[in-house]
């Protein structure tokens, strides 16, 4: 089995089995550590299951079967937030053919701007009416689900699947986006996006290795738990 799909369906199993146990549990029963617990493990798992998205946009699931691929990243996307394959597929190969230019879909070129502009004009570029209708209804169903088990079940929907959804496009945007391609908004800029200095263990907690950019950018065809090798041949060579 390729690694690629086998990091997939880890993650995805992982991500299902978190969702349909945790979703039921009544919350005032627990410690009163266990609610953060849940939104961090959710949050990691929500953006395990972008990046791997992400890899199947760049053919790393199934390599031998494109369309199969493709299908099982539209699933993924689906699952993270409602999101359309196609449409972020094109926006992705975009944001790789120029990336910190004004044709970047996840570029803001307006310093003046700042961090909070660039994040609200990250996600306006992704959501859209059909998106939301999409993810609320989700939601809705879900939570009608719970409600049967304990009334106060809408707190662990917020828990265990809205509060994660948005730490976790925090953390894409802040590791994924906004730290490595900071440096080309300056005018003149003719370096490419950064790679954030973290040791394998921390760059893997921060975002899936998101954050070795320069080599993700530098070479697509790597999936994400290969770039910490990547990382560290750079700078063997450096």
């Amino acid at each position: 089995m390729p690694s690629g799909i086998l990091s997939a369906a880890l993650l995805l199993v992982a991500w299902l089995i978190s969702l349909f146990s945790l979703l039921p549990l009544d919350l005032s029963q627990g410690s009163m550590w266990l609610a953060p617990l849940m939104v961090g493990v959710r949050t990691a798992l929500q953006t395990g299951l972008f990046i791997t998205a992400h890899d199947a946009m760049h053919g790393h699931l199934f390599p031998s079967s494109p369309r199969l691929n493709h299908r099982l990243g539209a699933v993924l996307l689906f699952l993270y937030a409602g999101l359309p394959y196609r449409s972020c597929w094109r926006k992705h190969q975009r944001h790789h053919w120029r990336p910190g230019s004004h044709l970047d879909p996840d570029f803001c070129c307006d310093q003046a701007a700042g961090v909070i502009g660039w994040y609200r004009r990250f996600m306006a570029g992704y959501l859209s009416l059909a998106q939301m209708m999409r993810l609320l209804s989700l939601w809705l169903v879900l939570a009608l689900l719970i409600s049967f088990r304990h009334p106060n079940g809408w707190i662990n929907l917020v828990i265990v699947c809205i509060l994660p959804l948005l730490l976790s496009s925090l953390q894409l945007f802040v590791f994924g986006t906004y730290l490595p391609h900071r440096n080309q908004q300056q005018p003149g800029c003719l370096e490419g996006p950064l790679t954030l200095a973290m040791p394998a263990w921390l760059s893997l907690l921060a975002c899936f290795h998101f954050g070795y950019h320069r080599e993700h950018h530098e070479h697509p065809e790597l999936a994400w738990f290969q770039l910490p090798a990547e990382h560290r041949r750079t700078l063997a060579l450096s």
